[in-house]
């Protein structure tokens, strides 16, 4: 079970600072479709503050994760999977969009 939160703490944080710092930065590009994505996902993903915000908030996520059973659940469980979710859902459209828009 230990492992399962591990994971589920990295790809939230992962998640929740790529969603932070993505959307802002959406509205001061002019570039449109899957330019834009590579664009603005390379530069987070390079960015230190992107790793140290996704540090953070695995810290905040294990540490709660680890708390009373109420608390696990208001701020582990409810969010994490909601946010892997969330992330898995968008990174399987962009995977579609890409597969359909590749084949033509």
């Amino acid at each position: 079970m230990v492992y399962l939160k591990c994971i589920l703490s990295g790809l939230a944080a992962i998640f929740v600072a790529e969603f932070v710092f993505f959307w802002p930065t959406l509205r001061g590009t002019r570039a449109t479709g899957l330019a834009a994505l590579k664009y603005l996902l390379a530069g987070s993903i390079l960015s230190p503050r992107f790793w140290m915000i996704s540090v953070l908030l695995f810290g905040l996520f294990f540490v709660a994760s680890r708390g009373s059973t109420v608390w696990r659940v208001l701020f582990f469980w409810i969010p994490t999977l909601t946010v892997s979710t969330l992330g898995f859902s968008i990174v399987a459209m962009y995977a579609y969009l890409f597969t359909i828009s590749s084949h033509r």
